[in-house]
């Protein structure tokens, strides 16, 4: 038998002891490494996506959820922001989306005696792994002060508790509100509206670990901190540059609208540290090609970029672009776009005119001729789209990298036409459309005069707390109460053990939540657990069947439809939990129909029309085909909403990331089986690991110089001078053809590792993708606990 660990809680600067459950054991004891896929999707894609659905769901329940995914009169996945195709097919989902869509809509149940059975001390030895199969939370449960055990409690005294808490504090301040991005926008903008109402604007959310970068790079830039293409683009591009992403395991749907860019005649370019293989060639499933045939090959050219060194090779190519129109003038750059709509080109040309070749090469470990190469297709090329993920966002320089972007696609004119523009690819199925509705800790004045206007209250216009800021308000004291609508915060936000602690210092904690994860485990004096209803399952409410609406990562805003029914009668939507909070907390303090709300999600809607911006007449464009895309000043008519009323060109000193000697910089990622902190299981087909997730990710010559052998038991310490020792033990190395240099780690067990205050510049968003560590052999040969 396993040996267990008797948990307990942590210090700052220790882990929270997790048991090796029998299998889990038995999975990790059993590592197997294989060689990197070439190609992804084909025959295996399909397999992986409808055997665990039937396995876990049936064959009624998966013939429900599926065909329904993504479709007009269906529900929109949850495991991503990808948008959906005019016309969609039969299969309009992926791997992961038939994944996310087991993992919610399973029919097993948490029952009451779960909770006699496993005291919290019990659950916090647990794995992620091990929480989530338990199945779907039915009943709100409470864990009271002193007590180890979450008891069930009515829905009327967990709102009453969660009530006298809240009014009891002495500052609506000391109280902090997170979203995931899952919660739809009407449960989003009542949950920002209830939360103002209240007092306060803490409310982080899960963008401000992602694309926060994008948002603020984009938004002083081009007045928008969001996408100005739609999906169409993809296809009329002439060249696609890839940053910084793996489609193939984060939004797969996207090899499809690749494959069609490369079938009308688009060449595509991939920069990043890792090979990947849905970068390589793609297998589509849903073609005879991709299931007999070779598939297609997808990057043109792989440009292996060294960690951190994205802005240099943008601002390099940016360089080759100005020196080709010096050569030939006006004949390279677009003048007319240039004078018309943009500003600062002076300052630019003179600032990158400086910037030297040598330090170019040393932070991007690229030959010369590879970043030739680049800059001559971009040359080639009259319409590019450059899209990135959070391989851009989570570094220091994150916000002056995205800005380069911007520059380059200035420079000729790619933004504000077809096939042309900038592509932040959003991680969450709605996370670009909560903070449409106003889940923001800085939202701005406009936005709240417009609730005051429409509502009869002042909301407070003092910027809240921001994700990074809540867990330092929590560690301070300053924040005593917190609550999550869906997410994981504890698990996804970095420096895990201090974040831990606390969170082990709040006075009450709640979470509305599908399914369990680790943060129900990490409790403070009180915690409550409200069980919702998933996106899959049918909301009917005292005026019918009601619907939601999301926003995709361009702009398109669509409903979503429930259809199967919930795992049981006792489940509340996330609208109904809000909006009876709010009566329980403000009572008749503000003039909203809460109860109206709840009973009728048209009233959300018609309250959204009135408030938020390019929303006007929601519950009819809503309710057209296929619903209805935001306007998008930069990507409709090349209008620019930033002070100046021009795009901006904008100077960015270079810097990169200096790698002491016997050191690599590490980056986190997800696996193939996971979504998010979600686990699905412990393979990476794509990346041959299999049974297993404690691996670090080495280039074969920086073993040798290291001094290390592959698949020898390492410890991976981060190397800061704060004097915290962060440290994964017992992780197996693995020779694996990552840039020179270079390492990666899984997410998020790698979280262990970032500092809580190592943040990217103007966005605060946690720097994972550039961690200095340091490997050694292992202290003890103690199998590596999963996750």
């Amino acid at each position: 038998m396993s040996p267990k660990r008797i948990a307990s809680h942590p210090t700052a600067n220790e882990p929270s002891p997790v048991h090796l459950d029998d299998a889990e054991v038995a999975g990790e004891g059993v590592l197997e490494i294989g060689s990197p896929r070439s190609w992804a999707a084909g025959v295996p894609g399909v397999l992986h996506s409808t055997i665990p659905a039937l396995e876990g769901m049936g064959v009624n329940r998966s013939r429900k959820t599926l065909l329904a995914m993504n479709q007009k009169d269906g529900f929109d996945c949850m495991s991503c922001a990808w948008p959906d195709p005019t016309h969609r097919k039969t299969f309009e989902f992926c791997e992961n989306g038939a994944k996310a869509v087991t993992w919610e809509a399973t029919p097993i149940t948490i029952g009451s005696e779960f909770w006699a059975e496993h005291p919290v001390s019990d659950l916090l030895g647990r794995t992620e792994y091990w929480l989530g199969m338990q199945g779907r939370l039915t009943e709100p449960v409470y864990k009271a002060t002193g007590d180890d055990h979450y008891r069930p409690i009515s829905w009327a005294d967990a709102f009453r508790v969660i009530g006298d808490k809240l009014n009891a504090l002495e500052s609506p301040h000391q109280a902090a509100f997170y979203t995931s991005g899952r919660t739809s926008n009407e449960a989003a903008f009542a949950y920002q509206l209830f939360v103002r109402a209240y007092g306060t604007n803490n409310l982080p959310d899960c963008s401000n670990m992602c694309h926060e970068s994008s948002g603020w790079a984009m938004g002083q830039t081009i007045g928008i901190g969001k996408a100005t293409i739609t999906y169409d683009d993809f296809g009329k591009a002439d060249l696609i540059i890839v940053m910084g992403q793996n489609p193939g395991t984060n939004h797969p749907r996207m090899l499809t609208a690749l494959e069609e860019a490369k079938e009308n005649g688009a060449q595509i370019v991939a920069v990043n540290p890792m090979p990947e293989a849905g970068l390589k060639r793609y297998k589509n499933p849903q073609r005879v090609k991709g299931i007999i045939g070779r598939g297609t090959d997808m990057a043109d050219q792989f440009v292996q970029i060294r960690l951190g060194g994205d802005m240099a090779l943008l601002q390099a190519v940016s360089k080759r672009v100005l020196a080709a129109e010096a050569a030939n003038p006006g004949t390279v750059l677009d003048h007319d776009f240039l004078a018309q709509h943009c500003q600062g080109l002076t300052e630019l040309t003179e600032h990158l005119a400086k910037v030297d070749e040598a330090a170019v090469l040393e932070a991007t470990g690229l030959r010369t001729a590879e970043i030739d190469e680049l800059a001559e297709r971009y040359l080639r090329a009259d319409k590019v789209i450059i899209t990135w993920a959070m391989g851009l966002t989570q570094q220091k320089k994150g916000v002056a990298t995205i800005k380069e972007i911007i520059n380059l696609l200035l420079l000729r004119g790619n933004i504000g036409k077809p096939g042309a523009g900038a592509s932040p690819i959003r991680g969450h199925s709605n996370v670009q459309g909560d903070r449409t509705m106003g889940i923001w800790e800085q939202m701005p004045p406009a936005f709240l005069d417009s609730i005051q206007a429409e509502f009869g209250f002042d909301p407070p216009r003092e910027h809240g707390t921001d994700s990074v800021q809540t867990i330092e308000g929590l560690r301070d004291g300053r924040i005593k109460f917190f609550m999550a609508v869906g997410g994981n915060l504890v698990s996804a936000i970095s420096d895990t053990h201090a974040a831990e602690a606390a969170m082990h210092g709040a006075e009450m904690i709640v979470q509305v939540s599908t399914k369990l994860n680790r943060s129900h485990t990490v409790v403070g004096d009180e915690a409550l657990i409200l069980p919702t209803m998933g996106r899959t399952e049918i909301d009917r409410q005292a005026t019918g069947v009601q619907f939601v609406s999301v926003e995709d990562t361009v702009c398109a805003v669509h409903p979503s439809w429930g259809q199967v029914p919930p795992v049981s009668p006792t489940l509340l939507s996330e609208v109904a939990i809000v909006s009876r909070l709010a009566r329980e907390v403000l009572g008749t303090s503000v003039d909203v129909d809460w109860a109206g709300f709840e009973r009728n999600y048209d009233l959300i809607r018609e309250h959204i029309s009135h408030v938020v911006a390019g929303c006007s007449e929601y519950n009819t464009k809503i309710r057209q085909d296929g619903g209805f895309l935001l306007p998008n000043g930069p990507r409709d008519s090349r209008t620019f909403p930033t002070p100046t009323g021009k795009a901006m060109l904008t100077v960015n000193d270079l810097e990169y990331l200096d790698r002491p000697e016997g050191t690599l910089i590490l980056q986190s990622l997800r696996s193939h089986d996971q979504f998010n902190t979600t686990i699905y299981g412990h393979d990476d087909r794509y990346r041959g690991i299999k049974k297993g997730r404690h691996v670090v990710f080495v280039n074969p010559n920086d073993l040798v110089a290291l001094g290390l052998a592959d698949e020898q038991s390492v410890d991976v310490h981060g190397v800061y001078p704060d004097g915290v020792e962060r440290v994964l033990r017992g992780f197996r190395a693995v020779a694996y053809p990552t840039a020179r240099g270079c390492a990666a780690a899984y997410y998020p067990e790698a979280n262990v590792l970032v500092p809580l205050g190592h943040l990217a510049e103007g966005s605060n968003t946690p720097v994972s993708k550039a961690v200095i560590v340091r490997l050694e052999p292992a202290r003890t040969a103690e199998v590596a606990t999963p996750a």
